[in-house]
């Protein structure tokens, strides 16, 4: 298990820190995922074989950008 912190750009909401969850529990392996649009961060824990670029692509698939 991995857990990262990953910077994320345009969540203004409660509603835009659901987006971004729910659209990374659609990923087999994702464990844990906690938004926050305030520290524009999202926390999420994964088992081993999730890519960081699956990651990435589900947030930007959702609608917002992530900081490298």
């Amino acid at each position: 298990m991995e857990r990262k912190t990953i910077s994320v750009t345009g969540m203004s909401c409660n509603g835009c820190e659901q987006n971004v969850e729910t659209a990374l529990r659609t990923l087999d392996g994702v464990s844990r995922v906690e938004a926050d649009h305030e520290a524009d961060t999202v926390d999420v824990v994964l088992e081993d074989g999730v890519s960081n670029d699956d990651v990435n692509a589900a947030i930007e698939q959702a609608g917002y950008d992530v900081e490298a």
